[in-house]
């Protein structure tokens, strides 16, 4: 948000969604003795300071909804029998899904956490799934290179 207030108090807020790529504005003016110099300072004093903390939870809802995905798509991963899952084994599968019940526990009962809260919870799930997610595309990558085509049918 910008704010200005030209030397007639007349006050133009211009608000931007950077996201989506729209803007809308308005001009307030004084004509009718509406708004003193001294609230118009306090309205922008006090928009300034709500735009802080808005970026702030921002910043907190993207690091929780990080998180989610993260470990939704890991869950989705791990119980897919038709892709990876197959290839994951028992064993890892065990750590990777305790890991995952644990964060989703632990977003459960910490809904009010800090921005570092979730992106450190979110390096300790990746530290269990993604070697393992990476081991199975190296072997899947493997297997490809080792597929020599003879199981295609000729035209």
């Amino acid at each position: 948000m910008t704010f200005e207030v030209d030397a007639n108090g007349i006050l133009q807020v211009k608000a931007e969604d950077k996201v989506a790529k729209t803007s809308q504005s308005i001009t307030i003016t004084n004509d009718k003795g509406r708004l003193t110099e001294e609230e118009i300072e306090e309205m922008i004093r006090e928009a300034e300071e709500f735009a802080e903390e808005d970026k702030i939870m921002k910043e907190k809802i993207d690091a929780r909804n990080k998180l989610e995905t993260y470990v939704y798509n890991m869950k989705s991963t791990v119980a897919d029998k038709e892709k990876l899952a197959k290839k994951i084994s028992d064993e890892d599968k065990e750590k990777m899904e305790g890991v995952l019940k644990e964060a989703l526990e632990w977003l459960e009962e910490n809904v009010n956490a800090e921005k570092e809260d979730y992106d450190e919870k979110l390096k300790e799930v990746e530290l269990v799934c993604d070697p393992v997610i990476k081991s199975v595309y190296e072997k899947t990558e493997g297997e490809n290179e080792d597929d020599d085509g003879d199981d295609h049918d000729e035209l």
